[in-house]
Protein backbone atom coordinates (compact mmCIF):
# COMPACT_ATOMS: atom_id res chain seq x y z
CA UNK A 1 0.00 0.00 0.00
CA UNK A 2 2.70 2.27 0.75
CA UNK A 3 4.25 1.22 -2.15
CA UNK A 4 1.63 2.55 -4.30
CA UNK A 5 1.01 5.55 -2.68
CA UNK A 6 4.55 6.23 -2.98
CA UNK A 7 4.20 5.75 -6.77
CA UNK A 8 1.40 8.04 -7.49
CA UNK A 9 2.69 11.24 -5.15
CA UNK A 10 5.08 12.44 -7.79
CA UNK A 11 2.15 12.14 -10.61
CA UNK A 12 -0.13 14.23 -7.99
CA UNK A 13 2.54 16.70 -7.00
CA UNK A 14 3.13 17.70 -10.86
CA UNK A 15 -0.25 18.33 -11.47
CA UNK A 16 -0.79 20.52 -8.98
CA UNK A 17 2.55 22.33 -9.56
CA UNK A 18 1.46 22.96 -12.99
CA UNK A 19 -2.15 24.52 -11.67
CA UNK A 20 -0.45 26.86 -9.63
CA UNK A 21 1.53 28.12 -12.37
CA UNK A 22 -1.27 28.23 -14.54
CA UNK A 23 -2.77 29.74 -11.89
CA UNK A 24 0.25 32.08 -11.33
CA UNK A 25 0.23 33.37 -14.52
CA UNK A 26 -3.27 34.18 -15.02
CA UNK A 27 -3.11 35.99 -11.85
CA UNK A 28 -0.03 37.76 -13.17
CA UNK A 29 -1.61 38.71 -16.70
CA UNK A 30 -4.91 39.88 -15.08
CA UNK A 31 -2.77 42.22 -12.55
CA UNK A 32 -0.77 43.79 -15.98
CA UNK A 33 -3.92 45.28 -17.09
CA UNK A 34 -4.90 46.60 -14.04
CA UNK A 35 -3.76 50.61 -13.91
CA UNK A 36 -1.46 49.87 -10.85
CA UNK A 37 0.35 46.79 -13.12
CA UNK A 38 0.52 49.13 -16.61
CA UNK A 39 2.14 51.71 -14.60
CA UNK A 40 4.67 49.43 -12.92
CA UNK A 41 5.58 47.37 -15.98
CA UNK A 42 6.00 51.55 -17.64
CA UNK A 43 8.30 52.23 -14.82
CA UNK A 44 10.77 49.03 -15.36
CA UNK A 45 10.72 49.92 -18.88
CA UNK A 46 11.76 53.10 -18.28
CA UNK A 47 14.65 52.57 -15.64
CA UNK A 48 15.75 50.03 -18.95
CA UNK A 49 16.17 52.66 -20.57
CA UNK A 50 17.54 55.13 -18.78
CA UNK A 51 20.50 52.80 -17.12
CA UNK A 52 21.82 53.00 -21.43
CA UNK A 53 21.51 56.70 -20.59
CA UNK A 54 23.48 56.43 -16.93
CA UNK A 55 26.40 54.10 -18.69
CA UNK A 56 26.89 57.37 -21.80
CA UNK A 57 29.08 59.94 -21.31
CA UNK A 58 26.37 62.41 -22.48
CA UNK A 59 24.51 63.52 -19.80
CA UNK A 60 25.54 66.23 -17.85
CA UNK A 61 28.04 65.87 -15.00
CA UNK A 62 25.36 67.14 -12.27
CA UNK A 63 23.93 63.76 -12.69
CA UNK A 64 27.13 62.23 -11.69
CA UNK A 65 28.51 64.12 -9.09
CA UNK A 66 27.28 65.79 -5.87
CA UNK A 67 29.55 68.59 -4.18
CA UNK A 68 32.64 67.85 -6.03
CA UNK A 69 32.34 63.82 -5.35
CA UNK A 70 30.96 61.66 -7.68
CA UNK A 71 28.10 59.28 -6.57
CA UNK A 72 27.06 55.80 -6.95
CA UNK A 73 26.04 54.20 -9.91
CA UNK A 74 21.96 53.54 -8.26
CA UNK A 75 21.85 57.17 -7.60
CA UNK A 76 23.06 57.99 -11.48
CA UNK A 77 20.10 55.62 -12.45
CA UNK A 78 17.66 57.20 -10.14
CA UNK A 79 18.50 60.45 -11.73
CA UNK A 80 18.35 59.27 -15.15
CA UNK A 81 15.04 57.63 -14.57
CA UNK A 82 13.69 60.83 -12.98
CA UNK A 83 14.77 63.00 -15.76
CA UNK A 84 13.32 60.18 -18.40
CA UNK A 85 10.16 60.13 -16.71
CA UNK A 86 9.77 64.02 -17.35
CA UNK A 87 10.26 63.62 -20.96
CA UNK A 88 8.02 61.00 -21.22
CA UNK A 89 5.44 63.06 -19.41
CA UNK A 90 6.27 66.75 -21.33
CA UNK A 91 6.74 64.87 -24.55
CA UNK A 92 10.09 66.14 -25.76
CA UNK A 93 13.63 64.02 -25.90
CA UNK A 94 15.10 62.87 -22.85
CA UNK A 95 18.53 63.96 -23.66
CA UNK A 96 17.16 67.55 -24.27
CA UNK A 97 15.68 67.44 -20.51
CA UNK A 98 18.53 66.10 -18.89
CA UNK A 99 20.83 68.75 -20.64
CA UNK A 100 18.43 71.90 -19.87
CA UNK A 101 17.54 70.58 -16.27
CA UNK A 102 19.63 72.56 -13.23
CA UNK A 103 19.52 71.76 -10.18
CA UNK A 104 19.62 75.62 -8.23
CA UNK A 105 20.50 75.46 -4.65
CA UNK A 106 18.63 72.28 -4.25
CA UNK A 107 15.53 73.38 -6.51
CA UNK A 108 15.12 71.64 -9.95
CA UNK A 109 14.81 74.49 -12.89
CA UNK A 110 14.91 74.67 -16.75
CA UNK A 111 16.48 76.94 -19.05
CA UNK A 112 14.47 79.49 -20.24
CA UNK A 113 16.13 79.09 -23.89
CA UNK A 114 14.52 75.27 -23.51
CA UNK A 115 10.95 76.54 -22.17
CA UNK A 116 10.86 78.56 -25.34
CA UNK A 117 11.85 76.31 -28.05
CA UNK A 118 9.29 73.75 -26.69
CA UNK A 119 6.61 76.69 -26.64
CA UNK A 120 7.87 77.41 -30.16
CA UNK A 121 7.08 73.44 -30.80
CA UNK A 122 4.25 72.86 -29.12
CA UNK A 123 2.31 73.77 -32.69
CA UNK A 124 -0.21 75.04 -29.81
CA UNK A 125 0.78 79.00 -30.16
CA UNK A 126 2.93 80.95 -33.07
CA UNK A 127 6.13 81.67 -32.02
CA UNK A 128 6.97 84.00 -29.36
CA UNK A 129 7.73 88.01 -29.96
CA UNK A 130 9.27 90.49 -27.89
CA UNK A 131 7.67 94.18 -27.56
CA UNK A 132 10.21 96.73 -25.99
CA UNK A 133 9.53 99.98 -24.50
CA UNK A 134 11.68 102.72 -22.52
CA UNK A 135 14.43 103.91 -23.43
CA UNK A 136 17.46 101.61 -22.88
CA UNK A 137 20.00 102.19 -19.75
CA UNK A 138 16.71 103.11 -17.64
CA UNK A 139 14.27 102.04 -15.25
CA UNK A 140 11.06 102.01 -17.97
CA UNK A 141 13.29 99.88 -20.27
CA UNK A 142 10.84 96.84 -20.23
CA UNK A 143 9.77 93.96 -22.30
CA UNK A 144 6.64 91.25 -22.95
CA UNK A 145 5.83 88.61 -25.10
CA UNK A 146 2.93 88.19 -27.15
CA UNK A 147 1.90 85.51 -29.33
CA UNK A 148 -1.46 83.53 -30.96
CA UNK A 149 -2.87 80.57 -30.42
CA UNK A 150 -2.38 78.25 -34.00
CA UNK A 151 -6.02 78.80 -34.68
CA UNK A 152 -6.02 82.14 -34.79
CA UNK A 153 -4.82 82.69 -37.99
CA UNK A 154 -6.16 86.14 -38.48
CA UNK A 155 -4.35 87.14 -35.40
CA UNK A 156 -7.36 88.67 -33.78
CA UNK A 157 -7.06 87.28 -30.14
CA UNK A 158 -3.31 88.52 -28.90
CA UNK A 159 -2.14 86.39 -25.65
CA UNK A 160 0.28 89.16 -24.59
CA UNK A 161 2.05 88.58 -21.07
CA UNK A 162 3.19 90.88 -18.43
CA UNK A 163 5.67 93.94 -18.98
CA UNK A 164 9.15 93.25 -17.20
CA UNK A 165 11.01 96.39 -16.91
CA UNK A 166 14.76 97.02 -15.53
CA UNK A 167 12.65 98.81 -12.64
CA UNK A 168 10.88 95.94 -11.60
CA UNK A 169 14.58 93.79 -11.99
CA UNK A 170 16.03 96.40 -9.10
CA UNK A 171 13.11 96.68 -7.19
CA UNK A 172 12.92 92.43 -6.63
CA UNK A 173 16.94 92.47 -6.37
CA UNK A 174 17.40 90.30 -9.49
CA UNK A 175 20.04 93.43 -10.53
CA UNK A 176 22.17 92.97 -6.89
CA UNK A 177 22.83 88.98 -6.96
CA UNK A 178 26.58 88.09 -7.17
CA UNK A 179 27.85 87.87 -10.91
CA UNK A 180 24.00 88.90 -11.97
CA UNK A 181 23.59 88.46 -15.95
CA UNK A 182 21.27 91.61 -15.75
CA UNK A 183 24.04 93.47 -15.46
CA UNK A 184 25.82 92.47 -18.27
CA UNK A 185 23.11 91.89 -20.56
CA UNK A 186 19.48 92.88 -19.73
CA UNK A 187 17.92 92.82 -22.93
CA UNK A 188 18.35 89.17 -23.31
CA UNK A 189 17.74 88.59 -19.55
CA UNK A 190 14.23 90.78 -20.32
CA UNK A 191 13.35 88.26 -23.16
CA UNK A 192 14.24 85.22 -20.39
CA UNK A 193 12.38 86.61 -17.72
CA UNK A 194 9.07 88.26 -20.45
CA UNK A 195 9.13 84.35 -21.72
CA UNK A 196 9.02 82.74 -18.65
CA UNK A 197 6.26 84.91 -17.01
CA UNK A 198 4.29 84.46 -20.23
CA UNK A 199 4.79 80.34 -20.41
CA UNK A 200 3.48 80.16 -16.37
CA UNK A 201 -0.08 82.32 -17.31
CA UNK A 202 -1.03 80.48 -20.64
CA UNK A 203 0.82 77.17 -20.90
CA UNK A 204 1.88 76.31 -17.69
CA UNK A 205 2.04 72.42 -17.89
CA UNK A 206 4.51 72.82 -20.30
CA UNK A 207 7.39 73.11 -17.69
CA UNK A 208 5.53 70.61 -15.32
CA UNK A 209 5.45 73.74 -12.65
CA UNK A 210 9.00 74.09 -12.48
CA UNK A 211 10.58 77.74 -13.16
CA UNK A 212 13.88 78.82 -15.36
CA UNK A 213 17.17 78.69 -13.58
CA UNK A 214 17.50 81.96 -13.67
CA UNK A 215 14.63 83.22 -11.71
CA UNK A 216 15.98 79.95 -9.22
CA UNK A 217 19.36 82.01 -8.95
CA UNK A 218 17.70 85.87 -9.08
CA UNK A 219 15.06 84.30 -6.19
CA UNK A 220 18.07 82.77 -3.89
CA UNK A 221 18.14 84.25 -0.62
CA UNK A 222 20.79 82.88 1.32
CA UNK A 223 20.28 81.49 5.00
CA UNK A 224 20.81 83.51 7.83
CA UNK A 225 21.22 81.31 11.30
CA UNK A 226 19.83 84.00 13.98
CA UNK A 227 20.40 81.94 17.16
CA UNK A 228 24.21 83.16 17.19
CA UNK A 229 23.03 87.09 17.02
CA UNK A 230 24.10 88.83 19.86
CA UNK A 231 21.18 90.45 21.85
CA UNK A 232 21.39 93.79 22.52
CA UNK A 233 22.28 94.45 26.79
CA UNK A 234 23.27 91.12 26.82
CA UNK A 235 26.77 89.03 27.12
CA UNK A 236 24.78 86.12 26.06
CA UNK A 237 25.35 85.56 22.16
CA UNK A 238 21.99 82.45 21.91
CA UNK A 239 18.46 83.48 21.92
CA UNK A 240 16.44 82.02 24.33
CA UNK A 241 14.82 78.48 23.81
CA UNK A 242 12.36 78.55 26.27
CA UNK A 243 9.64 81.04 27.23
CA UNK A 244 10.83 81.35 30.83
CA UNK A 245 14.09 82.20 28.86
CA UNK A 246 11.91 85.25 26.63
CA UNK A 247 10.82 86.59 29.70
CA UNK A 248 14.18 86.44 31.78
CA UNK A 249 15.67 88.24 28.77
CA UNK A 250 13.12 91.31 29.02
CA UNK A 251 13.62 91.70 32.77
CA UNK A 252 17.32 92.01 32.01
CA UNK A 253 16.92 94.00 29.44
CA UNK A 254 14.56 96.40 31.51
CA UNK A 255 16.71 96.59 34.38
CA UNK A 256 19.49 97.18 32.31
CA UNK A 257 18.14 100.47 30.83
CA UNK A 258 16.96 101.38 34.40
CA UNK A 259 13.45 100.81 34.01
CA UNK A 260 12.12 98.88 37.18
CA UNK A 261 9.37 96.08 35.66
CA UNK A 262 5.85 97.06 36.52
CA UNK A 263 3.83 94.43 38.53
CA UNK A 264 1.72 94.07 35.75
CA UNK A 265 5.12 92.69 34.07
CA UNK A 266 6.36 90.41 36.68
CA UNK A 267 2.67 88.74 37.25
CA UNK A 268 2.89 88.40 33.38
CA UNK A 269 6.48 86.65 33.70
CA UNK A 270 5.31 84.74 36.97
CA UNK A 271 2.44 83.57 34.63
CA UNK A 272 5.08 82.89 31.90
CA UNK A 273 7.41 80.88 34.20
CA UNK A 274 4.61 78.96 35.54
CA UNK A 275 2.87 77.72 32.89
CA UNK A 276 6.64 76.91 31.13
CA UNK A 277 7.46 74.39 34.61
CA UNK A 278 3.94 73.37 34.06
CA UNK A 279 4.72 72.27 30.06
CA UNK A 280 7.90 70.63 31.35
CA UNK A 281 6.31 68.91 34.38
CA UNK A 282 4.18 67.40 31.52
CA UNK A 283 7.28 66.57 29.37
CA UNK A 284 8.84 64.62 31.70
CA UNK A 285 5.59 62.88 32.58
CA UNK A 286 4.79 61.50 28.97
CA UNK A 287 6.44 57.91 27.88
CA UNK A 288 9.29 58.42 26.09
CA UNK A 289 9.56 56.55 22.36
CA UNK A 290 12.88 55.68 22.31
Amino acid sequence: METVQSEKTPAVRSEQEQEYQILKLKREASFELTPVGQQLRQFSATQRIAAVYAKSGFIPDSYKYKNGQLVSEDVVLANCTIALDMATRMGANPLMVMQNLYIVHGQPAFSSKFLIACINSSKRFSPLRYEFKGEENTDDYACRVVAYEINDTKHKDPLAGDWISIGMAKSEGWMSKKGSKWLTMPSQMLRYRAAAFWQRTYCPEISMGLITSEEASDSYVPYEDLSETKQPGTDDTKMPNSISGLASLAAMQAASEGQAPSAQDAETAEDVVEVSADETQQQEDRPSLL
